[in-house]
């Protein structure tokens, strides 16, 4: 081992281990560390060693140990936001997965799905696929704000569905400076949903 390519696989362990388990990496979170064939090399040499997993191509991830269900799968959201730094993208949840992460459905869906802006493709970690589908700027409006998951959370419902003790736990879910931001995209919601979603900006 060359000494750039001794330093490079260094600095990789060192910033894997300044993560917790669980966390979901690729070979892009590494490019200010060395080449890309030295990185290649560190992932491959710890991979080998059992200090990082590979999940996919060009994913991998941390082990979380658990002391008795033994070695999980890391978390949907971790994967999405490796694959996002990645490609630059920007992410949405939406349908039953945006309704379970606000703790409106105790569903753990097979299958979470993101909207994007970047290319539809399906991302399949453990027994868990991920779907990414390409939509429209106007989709993505929200897209990372609290108002953006709220409003596919709520259409994942559908507005015969959505009852006062939702938009309640929502609201002692959510802090109060959270929940008044919602106001700011009541535009890009649908007309059906904006009395649910001023009651939840309510202080």
């Amino acid at each position: 081992m060359g000494k750039h390519e001794a330093s490079t696989d260094t600095q990789v362990l060192q910033r894997i281990r300044s993560h917790e388990e669980g966390w979901v990496f690729t070979p892009a979170d590494f490019v200010d560390l060395g080449s890309r064939d030295a990185v290649a090399t560190a992932l491959k040499r710890h991979k080998a060693a059992g200090t990082i997993r590979l999940l996919g191509r060009g994913l991998y991830d941390v082990p979380h140990q658990h002391e008795l269900f033994g070695t999980l799968w890391p978390p949907i959201e971790q994967v999405a936001e490796a694959v996002a730094r990645k490609d630059g993208l920007r992410l949405q949840p939406i349908g039953v997965y945006a309704a379970n992460l606000l703790g409106l459905s105790e569903q753990v869906p097979a299958q979470a799905v993101y909207l994007t802006d970047g290319a539809t493709r399906t991302v399949k970690v453990g027994p868990t696929q991920i779907v990414f589908k390409r939509t429209t700027p106007r989709q993505m409006a929200a897209a990372g704000r609290l108002s953006g998951l709220l409003i596919q959370g709520l259409r994942s419902m559908g507005v015969k569905h959505v009852m006062p003790k939702h938009i309640e736990l929502l609201r002692s879910r959510i802090p109060a400076q959270e929940r008044a931001k919602v106001l700011e995209d009541l535009a890009l919601a649908p007309a059906w949903m904006h009395a649910h979603l001023k009651e939840i900006a309510k202080p």
